[in-house]
């Protein structure tokens, strides 16, 4: 069972909704709606612009992410919006907006939901990203950085600290999650065996063989994780194995939570998904399996990660839906391979003490 140390407790309820802080620093309002693993790749610029500015931070996120973003620890106030009645509530953000006057605002997201709260917020000074689709370029005073899509997503948003000055020699992700109690003096693995795209999933099969091979080793336990929408998949593999130290804590966590437990976690085995980003920002070293997305864009940023990529010539063709006849390109991944790479891993040291 997870516990919440005293200090995320105290954190997690100190940050409310009902009144801006009172401070005499500079204040900075950051627009990153979603998603899960955009998020953390903002995290390292928000942190450079705070630090650089002596800055007050708020956060302007989707709801479904507030208990997230209270765990980051940069941020003195946050302001939620609703993801599927944005429209109908614009009112409301509008009022929440105007109660304060901010001396910067800066929008990480680029898209025209996110310009919007731009443009409602109050501020002489309003910074996009180079990477702004969707028109939103036409709500802010400047764009910050060259377009280059071939960076990763966290330097990408890193141009908007450097545009304001800001140096930014160690990349770092300020986050502080509930402690997380798992067995002591065993190794644990996770497994998330579902993507928000079908094309980006690796086979449930492929999973099963996995997990069975990496509890030959009898100090190992493999936790399979995922959301409610994937309770189905993680029940059926949990119930294939069945094996006495595989554990299925799907839809079983809160966001808090999944972020305390990954960073007790000695491996991560995942396709491109976004519990990939909170792991990497904890340093637990993440194993991920890519086909249609590019990890050089939105792999886990940092070292001690290692990708397997799908064998086809067509990847990363960036479709949600395989297009190609046979298997998709993630079924050519072999569990062979993947169990391979992951004990590889474990016994050089890369993985993290039990």
């Amino acid at each position: 069972m997870a516990r919440a140390c005293g200090s995320v407790a105290a954190r997690l309820n100190s940050l409310t909704m009902n009144a801006h802080p009172v401070s005499e620093k500079p204040s900075v309002l950051v627009v990153k709606l979603s998603s899960l693993g955009d998020l953390f790749h903002a995290l390292p610029t928000v942190h450079a612009i705070k630090t650089h500015l002596g800055a007050s931070v708020e956060w302007v996120v989707q709801q479904e992410y507030l208990q997230l973003v209270k765990c980051f620890t940069d941020v003195d106030f946050i302001i939620t919006t609703q993801r599927r009645s944005f429209i109908r509530n614009m009112s409301e953000l509008k009022k929440d907006l105007h109660a304060h006057q901010y001396d910067l605002v800066i929008d990480l997201q680029g898209l025209m939901k996110s310009a919007i709260v731009v443009a409602m917020a109050k501020s002489p000074r309003k910074i996009g990203p180079a990477f702004h689709r969707e028109c939103s370029q036409l709500f802010y005073h400047e764009i910050a950085g060259a377009k280059d899509m071939t960076r990763h997503a966290v330097e990408q948003n890193l141009d908007l600290a450097r545009h304001l000055g800001c140096e930014t020699p160690e990349v770092r992700f300020p986050v502080e999650f509930p402690e997380f109690a798992l067995e002591a003096n065993r190794r644990h693995v996770g497994l998330l065996p579902c993507t928000r795209w079908p094309s980006k999933t690796w086979p449930e099969e492929h999973y099963i063989k996995l997990a069975k091979s990496l509890l030959d080793d009898e100090n190992t336990f493999v936790h399979v994780l995922g959301s409610l929408d994937d309770l189905a998949v993680c029940h059926r593999i949990h119930r294939v194995i069945d094996h006495p130290r595989v554990i299925n804590q799907s839809a079983e966590l809160t966001l808090p939570m999944l972020g305390g437990l990954l960073a007790r976690l000695d491996l991560l085995i995942s396709g491109d998904s976004g519990p990939v980003h909170i792991a990497a920002a904890v340093g637990t070293p993440t194993l991920v399996l890519f086909g249609p997305t590019e990890a050089g864009r939105t792999g886990p940023y940092g070292e001690g990660h290692r990708i397997i990529r799908a064998p086809a010539p067509c990847e990363p063709c960036f479709n949600r839906s395989c297009h190609r006849h046979g298997e998709p390109c993630m079924a050519g991944i072999t569990p062979g391979e993947v169990a391979d790479a992951a004990r590889a891993m474990l016994e050089s040291g890369t993985g993290k003490p039990g």
